[in-house]
């Protein structure tokens, strides 16, 4: 392996918590490479037309955002590879990890390596839905895009806590008016959560629809707004025609990490555990990231804070390898 293929620090995925990572990295002057295996930097937020919460910017798109974040880690000297899937990372003998793209085309190594490849929303690949996210009429984030449906009727699918919670929460801040389906006639939703929603149905707040599929999203003939949706009941197979203004799909994630496994620890789900405090992995050097990781709450954010805190404990791993074996509480007693 030649001495350009060596690294500091390598971060995989260049998202907002990879930016984050690069850019603290690189400002305490290590070799820092990000490995983006899409042709541009930025993950899902790269899809956003509108960014409201995220402090200091009371409006920005997307990929604006990330053109900010990005040349501000590349002005400290962070280097950024894109069209560069890493399939497997593995630690050397000489404590080292070594990080391999596109099918073992390439190798490089570092002397410590944060995961940054983020989750994407799960969709339901039905017609129209592709082309109505990219008009930003469907979404997946209520936190996210709530508030561009003051006073409008949408529509939510999903049976889960997060659809549960999130119906409410458009239901009492923003919409006109909800209809909501599930294509269960039970919700795998907590009990408790399912009794307020259904006081919400009582007070005519929300349509309840169960059990419904979502079918079709049709647009208007400009492509510009959602003309109505088709929903189809599970058991008897009739479709129904409703008038909405947007749809929001609450049906869980798919963390990016099947590269991953048998390499480090994961949940059921694929999502990387780690120690919540300071993100280090059950692989020594490795730390975590964003929306890849237990317990992230899904935020831009909060992802840039964990690429944040990587950096800061890989700086700490740099001048102490024995942190690895403290306990957390000992790691953040020590101070910066």
């Amino acid at each position: 392996m030649d001495e350009q293929d060596k690294f500091d620090v390598i971060i995989i995925g260049g998202g907002p918590a990879g930016l984050s990572a690069a850019l603290y990295s690189a400002r305490d002057r290590y070799s820092t490479l990000i490995l983006e295996k899409n042709g541009l930097p930025g993950g899902q937020i790269m899809l956003t037309e509108r960014v409201e919460n995220y402090p200091g910017f009371e409006s920005i798109s997307g990929p604006d955002l990330v053109q900010r974040m990005r040349l501000q880690a590349e002005k400290f000297g962070a280097k950024i590879l894109a069209n560069s899937p890493v399939n497997a990372i593995f630690g050397r003998d000489d404590g080292t990890i070594e990080v391999q793209i596109n099918d073992g085309e390439q190798a490089f190594c570092a002397r410590s390596v944060i995961l940054a490849p983020g989750s994407d929303y799960r969709q339901l690949g039905v017609p129209g839905e592709a082309e109505m996210r990219q008009a930003t009429k469907v979404s997946y984030c209520a936190t996210c895009d709530g508030a561009f449906y003051r006073d409008r009727h949408i529509m939510t699918v999903g049976g889960g806590n997060t659809a549960v919670e999130d119906t409410i929460y458009l239901a009492t801040r923003f919409a006109r008016k909800i209809t909501m389906i599930h294509r269960r006639e039970e919700f795998r939703a907590q009990q408790v959560l399912v009794d307020e929603l259904q006081k919400h149905v009582s007070a005519g707040k929300i349509d309840l629809k169960t059990p419904y599929n979502l079918e079709r999203i049709v647009p208007t003939p400009d492509g510009a707004e959602i003309h109505h949706v088709e929903i189809r009941h599970a058991q008897t197979g009739a479709v129904e025609s409703v008038k909405v203004e947007g749809v929001f799909l609450f049906v869980g994630m798919v963390p990016n990490t099947g590269f991953l496994r048998g390499q480090v620890e994961m949940n059921e789900a694929g999502y990387i555990a780690c120690d919540p405090a300071t993100l280090r992995t059950s692989l020594r050097g490795v730390f975590v990231a964003g929306d890849c990781r237990q317990q992230a709450a899904m935020q831009l954010t909060t992802a840039c804070g964990d690429g944040v805190v990587a950096a800061m404990m890989t700086k700490e791993y740099f001048r102490n390898p024995d942190f690895w074996l403290r306990p957390s509480a000992k790691v953040i007693s020590q101070g910066w």
